[in-house]
Order: C-alpha cells, then sequence, then structure tokens
C-alpha cells in the first residue's frame, strides 16, 4: 500500500474548542467534515489522547473555527505543538463565547460552528464525533487555510496525534 495516497485527499485547519464548568481547551485539527446539511451535522476526529478529548466526552460540546491563511505558525503551534494540560492555550486569544457557553477562536478564523455531540464511532487511536450544529456564522472573508497551504506554504509538520501522521 502507498500511503502517500492519503496526502492527497484534502482537509481544512480549524481551532476545535470544548469546555466545561469554566474549564476548556482547543487544539488544531484537520478532520473536521460536513456530514448533512438538514439537520446539519458533521464529523470531527480527535486522538484520545488529546486534552480536548477527554472535555468532549465530559461537556459533550463543541465549537470549530476555520483558520485562515493568514495565520502564522506561533498561532497554529500554540494549538497544535502544545498541551492544554499543562499550558492555557486560550489565554490571550481573541474568542467569544457562543449559544452552547464554549468559547470560539475569532483570532485567525474566517467562521465558525459550534454544537453538541451526538455519537460517536471508536476508531483506534481517534475517537470520530458526530455533532448536531447549533450555530455558526461568517467571521471575515477570508480564505480558509487546507492543509496542503500548511504544508506546502508554512513548511508545517504532523504532529504525532494528527489522523495524517506517517513516522
Amino acid at each position: 500500500m502507498d500511503s502517500r495516497a492519503f496526502h492527497k485527499l484534502s482537509y481544512g485547519m480549524y481551532v476545535v474548542a470544548s469546555g466545561l464548568e469554566g474549564e476548556c481547551n482547543a487544539q488544531i485539527a484537520n478532520t473536521v467534515f460536513q456530514i448533512t446539511s438538514e439537520p446539519p451535522r458533521m464529523g470531527i476526529s480527535i486522538n484520545k489522547q488529546n486534552f480536548t478529548h477527554e472535555f468532549f466526552l465530559k461537556s459533550g460540546l463543541f465549537s470549530v473555527s476555520v483558520i485562515t491563511e493568514e495565520a502564522d505558525m506561533v498561532f497554529i503551534g500554540r494549538f497544535g505543538f502544545r498541551c492544554g494540560r499543562e499550558y492555557p492555550k486560550m489565554q490571550g486569544v481573541d474568542s467569544m463565547r457562543g449559544v452552547t457557553g464554549v468559547p470560539i477562536v475569532t483570532e485567525n478564523a474566517c467562521a465558525y460552528l459550534e454544537g453538541r455531540i451526538i455519537g460517536s464511532l471508536d476508531c483506534g487511536t481517534h475517537t470520530l464525533f458526530l455533532g448536531e450544529v447549533l450555530d455558526s456564522g461568517i467571521l471575515s472573508e477570508s480564505t480558509p487555510m487546507t492543509y496542503a497551504h500548511y504544508h506546502l506554504v508554512k513548511k508545517g509538520r504532523s504532529p504525532k496525534t494528527a489522523p495524517t501522521y506517517t513516522g
């Protein structure tokens, strides 16, 4: 099998957040996708080792911020290469609370979606969460960052907990 074929799949770059009782965490995710438009539902893949995974399970709530091409590697690294157990990722980042109460990152974002988890599928290292979208909005007309842009232009890499990581 030629695993390079997986690199031909299209992905975006997102900040996914969840929270409960005043605590929250956020992380970079590339596997976020629309499943249906009516009712509005989406899928989000989160590594079981990630702190955000714990919040997904405990709170059952989420937000997704669509990252723009203008986002720099410091911003991406804050959410993608640091652990929320040791580092307050949301501190000093522009955000707002949505209808669910979960923080929505507005900095370097062009759109957001938020909702509640209505199902999940164990996929080994990751859990695929099924979410019902309760609210969404446009934050700017900036171009969304693709995973290809992240790798080719930003020269980013995939952390070991990413679904696209290859050793």
